[in-house]
């Protein structure tokens, strides 16, 4: 096969850029609240407004990308995505970020609906795990840089007259300093388009088993036991992920006082760092243990994580949620993986219904907002003990049909 390094290029250049739009959310979630005086339930339905798109657009996505493939699908995920963040950049009130992030997550969904076959086509089978681990670090840096850039432009941008950062200050509020990273949104997703737009893409010919199967074949896995609880697995996972990063800063500025602004998002950035950092050293104990295994060891360091977080002083929460993130990076790929190990056909239609479970993260934050405003957001964040909990029995009850291989199994025929 040949392999098309420009294509690979690109690809990680595109995760990128949707770890970047996506994961900052969180270092905004109390400058939204402040902002539009929003209570935390109203807050949480920001990031639920961006991914329940990713369970209302995936599944279309896969339909239109038969018709129309990669090239035209991603311009268009760009092109939804530019919209969404020049909506807010000029209309600054809720509704408008409900809408703008709806959109912006409707664009990304579409993004990685193309881009992982995409990935398998332009770089090759053969080096399509290395290739897809090293998206997954790409997409880590991103979430690091993001709320770095946040901080940076919160603080710097009163008073400013000349430059960049002048022309940001004549069209931004001088109350709403983080509406300037949505400009800088719609300038990346306008220059993306440009870049794809003349760049030739290969043509992707994905398996049989590859491909979305029709709306039958994804009733007949429902009725599978092991799809629904493999489906609630990814729920509870992107759950637990989006419903830490998502309230980090606002528990910090609740219970210890800390400026949002600066270690609020300095704590969301190392919460996304130490989640790749973690991802791996969970790449090399798969080499060694049986993935299972794993993910039990390291749902319950996140459990205790979660707890010194929640419980202890400052300085420990400042430290114990961005642990929680360093363990639970290796969950999504584990998850993943026992789950499309234990069925022995429609893989793409199955990979389908679990990138659905995306959906966790619009769930998770929402129910954690609500029980927030009744009990404290302490109390709320305890639903993520459910969530773990859940991640952490499958460990036990999980037979996949076929188990990682290790150096030490390696031999055996599977």
């Amino acid at each position: 096969m040949n392999r098309n390094y420009y294509i690979v290029g690109l690809i990680l250049l595109t995760f990128f850029v949707i770890s970047f739009l996506t994961n900052v959310i969180g270092a905004l979630n109390p400058d939204f609240i402040k902002g539009f005086d929003l209570s935390l339930t109203l807050a949480a339905f920001l990031p639920f407004a961006f991914f329940i798109a990713y369970g209302l657009v995936s599944i279309p996505t896969g339909v239109l990308l038969e018709k129309y493939k990669e090239k035209k699908v991603m311009i268009a995920g760009f092109t939804v995505a530019f919209f969404g963040s020049l909506l807010l950049a000029i209309v600054h009130n809720y509704v408008t970020a409900i809408v703008s992030l709806f959109f912006i997550g409707c664009g990304m969904a579409m993004l990685q609906v193309v881009i992982n076959p995409l990935l398998r086509t332009s770089g090759g089978e053969e080096h399509y795990a290395f290739n897809s681990v090293l998206a997954q670090l790409i997409f880590g840096a991103a979430s690091f840089v993001s709320p770095m850039v946040y901080s940076y432009f919160a603080q710097n941008l009163k008073g400013q007259t000349s430059g960049l950062m002048g022309l940001f200050t004549s069209i931004v509020p001088p109350s709403l300093p983080w509406i300037s990273l949505y400009w800088i949104f719609a300038v990346i997703s306008l220059l993306m388009i440009a870049i794809v737009r003349f760049s030739k893409f290969p043509v992707v010919a994905l398996k049989a088993d590859e491909e979305a199967g029709p709306l039958k074949t994804h009733i007949m896995l429902f009725k599978k036991r092991v799809v629904v609880l493999f489906f609630i697995g990814m729920i509870c996972y992107v759950g637990t992920e989006q419903g830490v990063a998502n309230w980090i800063s606002k528990f910090l500025e609740t219970y210890h006082q800390y400026d949002p602004q600066t270690k609020g998002a300095d704590t969301v950035a190392y919460f996304w760092g130490l989640m790749t950092a973690g991802g791996v050293l969970g790449l090399f104990l798969l080499k060694i243990l049986d993935s299972r295994i794993v993910l039990v060891a390291f749902t319950i360091a996140a459990l205790i994580c979660l707890s010194a977080a929640l419980f202890g002083s400052g300085p420990v929460a400042l430290a114990a949620f961005p642990a929680v993130g360093f363990f639970a990076s290796v969950m999504y790929p584990i998850v993943l993986s026992l789950a499309l190990n234990s069925v022995n056909e429609h893989h793409g239609s199955f990979a389908g219904i679990m990138m659905t479970g995306i959906i966790g993260g619009a769930i998770v934050p929402l129910i954690i907002g609500a029980l927030g405003d009744s009990f404290g957001l302490r109390t709320g964040m305890f639903f993520l003990y459910i969530t773990l909990g859940y991640i952490l029995c499958i460990g036990f009850w999980a037979k996949p049909l076929i188990t990682n291989q290790t150096v030490f199994n390696k031999k055996q025929k599977t």
